[in-house]
């Protein structure tokens, strides 16, 4: 809200604050258009309440000051004058003694309106500064001084107030309430609900039962409880072996700290401890110790002023921060928190030990702190309850982002110990999900180390070298797994490109391990005996083809059982024919491949070996046993007295996003469940494709067999748990709707195809490393899936086209990149004729599927398009709503 039209000088800004605040603080005076006259510091009631505003409020001085680039040239010019130079490192190395100004009380006051020169330069201290504040009047004074004050702000300053300190950490009544508050920050607490409101932990591992009262602090430290800190407290640098002395001494209202200091060749840590409204600079007479008078701390200890002052000190020098109270040595015994705790709580030979021992006052132990020893105590603190949290989070399927985590330890040089940590996850797991997240957070670690070079993330995962750990893990040994990848990881961790390679192998071991999750499904598959058919007589299964309406993505593995999914689908049958070289039954036969050996059939899976899919159905069906000491035909021929012949064809072209590899696979499977004298029923199909996903290593999710082997319009919802299960609901729309959506839905093909497995990687790497997006996203898609059924039920087209528009938005935001240019450039020129439209599929190119706002516009659209620049090759079609579903055939000696 600041208007900056106009402006020329300098403007400073102010925040609102209580006139009481004030008295202790810098105040702007200014008048009615904001120009400053001057600024008044910790000044009279009077002088304070003539600044006042409307609401009682003043303008505080805060430490933004914004300068116009003319007055900022001017104010630079002057580094070069006597006596300004002696600012700078100029003046200094030419011999000028250093001088020092207030950027508020010697630059921003020479330009305001209401002093003299008189009284600027006469106000200074001595000669030099009034020779400095000279030069800067006679450089500044021509600006104008402007203020902005921002409504609703808040000012703390920091001061030496312990009180003040607990205050701003822990967002108490009175300073930024407004602010978002965490009171645990980087810290593993494992009782987290014995942390009051209104306290503050950061960076602490809390171990058993700690609790924490409200206007507490505890910083930088490592407690195992039971243990109870009171209220009022500050407790930084305690380690788990001062953990026993705190529970025999209560705390409250006191600043308890450990501090690593360097004497000489000596390193060693000293304890120091004060009341929360002690003043370290007044004199003893006037001030605290333990928030109590000095005299009544002598008596309770029996300490004397000669044991913490020397004699020869001036009485109004003896003040806390020069009060030797701080056991630093012992001539016969090490020292510990307890020297310093019985203080507080006087006990029986304490004070001859605490006599005895070396003790230095917080004056003299300033110089001596070693912030490097600090520094990395703190570090390794962090990152030792960090590895907790690796733990809690996946352990306890949490949706927490451990990837800045991750790249904090990379950076740190913690890498080793984490990768340690997530090894024993993936081994200790009882479960595949968990393991397998564990497994790609290894990857997050080595991909973070190889800091961006090395090559793509993405690629091949089957170099032999890893062929043994895997294959621990198909067996079913994932701790054995977990080991042998340890041991070979140790060769690869020496350059970039290595490093990148085995993320990529540990990707591949953690698609093992989600294909065992999801082949929980098998569960969920009944096959019942049916009549065997004839020798010779085909069986026919067709299918329809399906769009997602809402909430794609959501079924993906292992999104869809860490997180639960939900998508809306239409089963519908284009009115198109794209020719293909398998066309249809009739049509020419692109690759025609004869299996005699059990041998033939081990590459199934290969996705992109010759006829891999059917290979893989055979297997999962179970009409080949595979691996088998029995030879495929002696399989056969007893089973089923001779051979099977497949037919496989498709009326949509490859990449269209219909979803027709899922389809495809589900009608092959009912085909050769009956052709073997059996009968599944659509929900084990749904499930038998998982299956045959997974063993055929393409992965992928539910929702194209939900779509094209359930007729009509439904949703598929699956739970976040194991085994894996998918449920599916008919939605019931009014009557006559599906005409109406016959009417109102066209497809659009782009001309483009693009594979959903190359977008595959990385939306389950987003998701392992719970990137914030990818979790929303998730969330964002399955309650999109469910408003979708809700306007379905209600026949509400302008609902369902908004549901398409956001659903397009959800996965482009989850798989960036999904929209070409053309495609863009198509969909604007839509956009104006539609409710909505999305890309079919996971995008990228395929079918566009358009909700026209008038009914019948195939034409139409096809004339805007066809004035529309650089769209490509593009066409329209009609689209049915299927309410018939898979049908399946038998009979006939042809395959039509």
């Amino acid at each position: 809200g600041i208007a900056w039209d106009g402006f020329r000088g300098v403007r400073v800004i102010a925040v609102p604050g209580s006139q009481a605040y004030a008295r202790s603080h810098g105040v702007y005076v200014a008048d009615g258009q904001g120009l400053v006259s001057n600024i008044i510091y910790k000044g009279t009631e009077a002088q304070i309440k003539q600044c006042a505003g409307p609401d009682g409020t003043v303008p505080l001085v805060c430490g933004v000051v914004f300068f116009a680039a003319d007055a900022a040239e001017q104010l630079l010019a002057t580094h070069v004058v006597p006596p300004l130079d002696a600012c700078t490192y100029m003046g200094l190395d030419s011999g000028a003694p250093p001088i020092q100004l207030s950027l508020f009380f010697d630059i921003v006051l020479s330009m305001a309106s209401g002093v003299t020169e008189q009284e600027f330069v006469q106000g200074a201290g001595d000669a030099s500064a009034r020779s400095a504040r000279s030069v800067l009047w006679a450089a500044l004074r021509a600006f104008p001084l402007s203020m902005a004050c921002i409504p609703n702000a808040s000012y703390d300053y920091l001061s030496a107030d312990a009180s003040d300190h607990i205050r701003s950490l822990t967002l108490q009544p009175g300073s930024s309430s407004h602010l978002c508050f965490r009171k645990i920050a980087h810290s593993h607490v494992d009782q987290p609900q014995l942390v009051e409101d209104g306290s503050s932990v950061t960076n602490c591992l809390l171990e058993g039962a700690v609790r924490l009262a409200a206007g507490s602090v505890l910083q930088h430290c490592h407690l195992q409880g039971p243990l109870e800190i009171g209220p009022g407290c500050l407790i930084s640098g305690l380690t788990a072996a001062s953990s026993a002395a705190l529970r025999s001494c209560p705390l409250r209202d006191v600043v308890l700290q450990g501090h690593h200091v360097q004497l000489r060749d000596l390193s060693c840590c000293v304890f120091t401890l004060t009341g929360r409204l002690d003043d370290w600079q007044s004199p003893a007479e006037e001030a605290t110790y333990l928030n109590m008078p000095w005299a009544e701390f002598f008596r309770r200890t029996g300490i004397r002023a000669g044991d913490v002052w020397d004699a020869e000190t001036p009485r109004g020098s003896r003040c806390l921060r020069r009060a030797r109270l701080f056991p630093v040595l012992h001539a016969a015994e090490a020292l510990g928190l307890p020297d310093v705790l019985w203080l507080l709580a006087p006990a029986h030979g304490r004070l001859e030990r605490w006599r005895a021992a070396w003790r230095m006052s917080w004056e003299e132990l300033l110089p001596c702190l070693d912030r490097a020893a600090e520094l990395g105590a703190r570090r390794a603190l962090f990152f030792q309850q960090g590895q907790r949290k690796v733990r809690r989070v996946l352990l306890g399927r949490q949706d927490g982002s451990l990837l800045p985590f991750t790249r904090s330890a990379v950076h740190e040089g913690y890498h080793g110990a984490l990768l340690r940590t997530l090894d024993e996850v993936a081994s200790a797991a009882d479960d595949a999900g968990i393991a397998a997240r564990a497994l790609a957070c290894v990857a997050d670690v080595l991909g973070c180390m190889a800091q961006g070079e090395g090559g793509l993330r993405s690629g091949p995962a089957a170099n032999k070298e890893w062929a043994s750990a895997f294959g621990r893990l198909e067996s079913g040994d994932v701790a054995g797994g977990v080991r042998e990848l340890a041991a070979e990881r140790e060769k690869w961790m020496s350059r970039p490109a290595l490093l990148v390679r085995a993320a990529r192998h540990y990707e591949g071991a953690a698609q093992i391990l989600i294909r065992q999750a999801v082949m929980s499904a098998c569960q969920f598959v009944t096959v019942e005996p049916a009549e065997l058919p004839p020798l010779g007589c085909w069986v026919r299964v067709t299918c329809p083809a399906r769009l997602d309406l809402s909430g794609g993505w959501s079924d993906t593995p292992p999104i869809t059982y860490e997180h639960g999914g939900a998508v809306v689908d239409v089963a519908m049958r284009p009115e198109l024919r794209l020719a293909s070289v398998s066309g249809t039954p009739q049509g020419d036969v692109a690759v025609e491949l004869v299996c005699r050996e059990l041998e033939h059939l081990r590459d199934y899976c290969q996705p992109h070996a010759p006829g891999a899919l059917l290979k893989a159905a055979f297997i999962c069906t179970q009409v080949v046993q595979f691996p088998s000491s029995k030879p495929l035909r002696a399989q056969l021929l007893e089973s089923f007295g001779g051979g099977f012949e497949v037919h496989t064809w498709s009326q949509l072209p490859h990449g269209s996003g219909l979803g027709t590899s899922s389809i495809l696979a589900g009608a092959l499977m009912a085909a050769l469940y009956r052709a073997a004298g059996k009968a599944a029923s659509t929900e084990s199909l749904i499930h038998a494709v998982l299956h045959l996903e997974q063993r055929l290593t393409t992965g992928g999710g539910w929702q194209d067999q939900v779509g094209g082997l359930v007729p009509g319009i439904k949703i598929g919802r699956s739970k976040a748990q194991l085994p894996l299960r998918v449920e599916v609901e008919e939605i019931a729309v009014p009557q006559g709707f599906a005409q109406t959506l016959n009417d109102h839905l066209l497809l659009v093909y782009t001309g483009k195809t693009r594979l959903a497995r190359n977008l595959l990687q990385d939306v389950v790497r987003n998701w392992y490393a719970r990137l914030p997006a990818a979790v929303h996203n998730a969330a964002a898609l399955v309650s999109n899936a469910e408003e979708c059924a809700r306007a379905l039920r209600q026949g509400d087209l302008p609902l369902l086209g908004e549901c398409l528009n956001r659903y397009w938005q959800q996965k482009k935001c989850m798989a960036p990149g999904c929209e070409p240019l053309a495609v863009g450039r198509l969909m604007a020129a839509l956009r104006p004729h539609v409710y909505g439209q999305c890309l079919a599929g996971a995008g990228g190119g395929g079918f566009l599927y358009v909700l026209t706002k008038a009914p019948r516009q195939k034409e139409a659209l096809l004339q805007i398009l066809a004035k529309t620049e650089d769209l490509g090759n593009f066409s329209i079609h009609s689209v049915q709503v299927d309410t018939g579903g898979f049908s399946v055939e038998v009979g006939g000696s042809d395959p039509e």
